[in-house]
């Protein structure tokens, strides 16, 4: 993934989630997956997908010595914004060098 598309969509995606956030609270992101089987449904797909991110995620910081938990942390609580700083900061970097 090219370095300035991942930077475009991450930074779309924090805006979005910022006025979510601002309009609707935590609770108001999370709540309307629950009131369907469709929203559940989307909701149980981005748990899993978010959980094999976390999961590769765990496997890579730990192939490079870095700690994992600050980006577990940080996926648990912003979704998917932690995983894209996370490839941002070290996948894309060391495509380039490569």
């Amino acid at each position: 993934m090219q370095r300035n598309l991942l930077i475009i969509i991450l930074i779309a995606f924090s805006i979005l989630t910022a006025f979510a956030l601002w309009h609707h609270g935590y609770w108001g992101i999370i709540e309307p997956h629950f009131q369907s089987f469709a929203g559940a449904q989307v909701f149980t797909d981005l748990v899993i997908a978010l959980s094999l991110f976390l999961v590769w995620m765990w496997n890579d910081a730990k192939a490079a010595n870095r700690s994992p938990w600050p980006w577990v942390v940080l996926t648990l609580t912003t979704g998917s914004i932690g995983p894209m700083i996370y490839l941002l900061i070290y996948k894309t970097n060391r495509n380039a060098h490569a």
